[in-house]
């Protein structure tokens, strides 16, 4: 697979981006690639160097949890860490807008997934710049301050919290998972049709959904300007599951292999014993 088609790496129109793209046997592919993603998570562990960040960004119903239940089925529990970010609580408000995903960062040797991330500061509050007045900023006075130079210094300020992320030993990779208007009506019918999923279904999902445009011009904005070559997005297409699921799998195997992981080996005086200790517990 050319992986390179899904980088975000020069500014990009997301028009341009397909939307459905069909794997033959993308499932059984998937299988075999969890078990190798699981290896390297262990041999990363065990390594201590690097922790990794996994940020998930799609429109609602473009498979955000159940690719997250897919992809990592197979890797140790406590090796993967998963953060969805909902409506900022009101200890979260009294704090900077990246307060609450500083904490939620993962610890060495750990995966960290954001299901909705630090972007959603300028995404969903760029769609409703209302929402920004919760937080109380001393220089925001009116609706006319939440500008594009708002929002694009907001981005900068991400920019320099990613920067300093991978400085310290984060790999951070981003995906967009890039639905179309029709899949999303498809999805949203689904979980009305069928009883055991109508639970899912918000009417805010409707609400969201007229504003589908101004999502795809916010959506584009931030990819062409957060895109950096340390801390790439890439663009998945969405409307077929599986095949979605395995091309995020891939791609986040083979960034993973750049870093070369190894299990640190036991100490010299220690591996002189071995045979002693083989020894000693035979013996019990």
């Amino acid at each position: 697979m050319n992986l390179d088609k899904y980088k975000v790496s020069k500014s990009i129109n997301l028009k341009d981006f397909n939307t459905k793209e069909v794997i033959e046997d993308a499932e059984k592919k998937l299988k075999k690639l969890r078990k190798k993603l699981s290896k390297t998570q262990d041999t990363m562990y065990a390594e201590g160097k690097y922790s990794v960040l996994i940020c998930l960004q799609g429109m609602d119903t473009s498979g955000k949890d159940s690719l997250i239940r897919e992809v990592f089925k197979d890797v140790n529990a406590r090796g993967v860490e998963v953060h969805s970010f909902k409506v900022p609580t009101e200890l979260e408000l009294k704090h900077d807008f990246m307060w609450r995903h500083y904490i939620a960062l993962p610890a060495k040797g750990k995966i960290g997934v954001f299901n909705r991330t630090h972007y959603e500061n300028v995404l969903v509050t760029r769609v409703h710049p209302e929402y920004i007045f919760g937080e109380n900023i001393p220089t925001i006075k009116k609706i006319e301050d939440l500008n594009d130079a708002f929002f694009h210094d907001r981005m900068e300020r991400i920019n320099d919290f990613e920067s300093h992320l991978v400085k310290n030993g984060t790999i951070v990779l981003k995906f967009f998972l890039n639905l179309s208007k029709d899949e999303q009506k498809n999805r949203l019918l689904r979980r009305l049709n069928i009883p055991e999923k109508n639970w899912k279904f918000s009417a805010g999902d409707l609400k969201e959904r007229k504003l589908w445009d101004k999502y795809q011009f916010c959506y584009q904005d931030l990819l062409n300007r957060t895109s950096k070559e340390n801390t790439p997005w890439f663009i998945i297409p969405a409307d077929n599951k599986p095949s979605a699921r395995f091309i995020l799998a891939e791609i986040l195997q083979k960034e993973l292999n750049k870093y070369n992981f190894k299990a640190p080996e036991l100490p010299n005086k220690v591996a002189e014993k071995i045979e002693e200790f083989k020894a000693e517990l035979n013996n019990e």
